[in-house]
């Protein structure tokens, strides 16, 4: 009998033993899965981390690229710039005269920069030379530019060309350049003089080659601006300067004496010799 009882107790402690065991592994295995669980999402952590750094720094790395473009000059986008229609008395489309030129009209004012500095510019083109120029606005009185002559300036110099011609006796050369600073003058009086003293009428002697090229570019510049003027073509602003030349008194004999007296011995020769260079 004692045996049997204490067999009992034996296999009881046996069976809690092995209960203890069984939830021991039970928690083992809970803990096991527990930090495979708590690994498994560290892992995926940092296998998504680098995924979404990278695509940030590119995209950052985007940007500094395009602002460092933009520093190292690429194209800006300009603001629109102010149309310019008027500057120190004079406007777009005007006719102007410009004394070494003559007659031209201002098809723009633009701003430009020059040396680092900006300058406002007025555009003119001589359509008969087929020239455009560029002049600062604050140059203007410098260069002589200036409106078109007044109508009874106009007339003025019309009736120039009626009076008698002065010939100077003086060399060629000298009144040469004479003619030619009255005709880069800009003054409309003081070329229609030239042309009045330069004239020669079919029964007068034939003008020498240096006469005559003086002579044309300062009937052309007079029949420009008479053109403009009176708003007609240049060829018959050129006949009514003919016409008011026909009126002129003709040189008499002792004039064109005088005239070929007047120190042009030298004269005559620089010209023949000009003339055949021309030929």
């Amino acid at each position: 009998m004692p045996s049997k009882t204490a067999r009992i107790p034996a296999k009881a402690t046996a069976s809690k033993a092995t209960v203890s065991k069984a939830a021991a592994s039970k928690t083992a295995a809970s803990k096991a899965a527990a930090s495979k669980t708590v690994a498994a999402s560290k892992v995926a952590r940092t296998a998504t981390r680098p995924a979404v750094k990278p695509a940030a720094k590119t995209a950052l790395a985007g940007k500094a690229a395009a602002k460092s473009a933009a520093r190292a000059g690429a194209p800006r986008v300009e603001e629109p710039k102010k149309v310019l229609t008027q500057r120190q008395g004079f406007r777009t489309n005007e006719f102007v005269v410009y004394p070494a030129h003559g007659v031209g009209q201002i098809l723009a004012i633009e701003e430009q920069e020059i040396a680092g500095a900006r300058l406002e510019l007025f555009v003119i083109n001589f359509m008969k030379d087929k020239m455009t120029l560029r002049v600062p606005t604050a140059k203007i009185a410098n260069v002589g530019m200036r409106k078109l002559s007044e109508p009874g300036l106009v007339k003025r110099a019309l009736e120039t060309l009626k009076g008698r011609a002065r010939i100077k006796r003086t060399m060629w050369s000298r009144r040469a350049q004479e003619y030619e600073a009255k005709i880069n003058s800009g003054d409309i009086v003081a070329i229609a003089e030239v042309v009045r003293d330069l004239y020669r009428s079919e029964s007068q002697p034939e003008q020498s080659y240096s006469e005559r090229q003086l002579y044309e570019a300062a009937l052309d510049r007079l029949s420009r601006e008479i053109a403009v003027v009176q708003h007609v073509t240049e060829t018959e602003a050129v006949k009514e300067i003919e016409g008011q030349l026909a009126k002129s008194p003709r040189r008499g004999a002792k004039a064109e004496s005088d005239a070929e007296t007047d120190g042009d011995a030298d004269a005559d020769g620089d010209d023949a010799a000009v003339a055949d260079e021309a030929a």
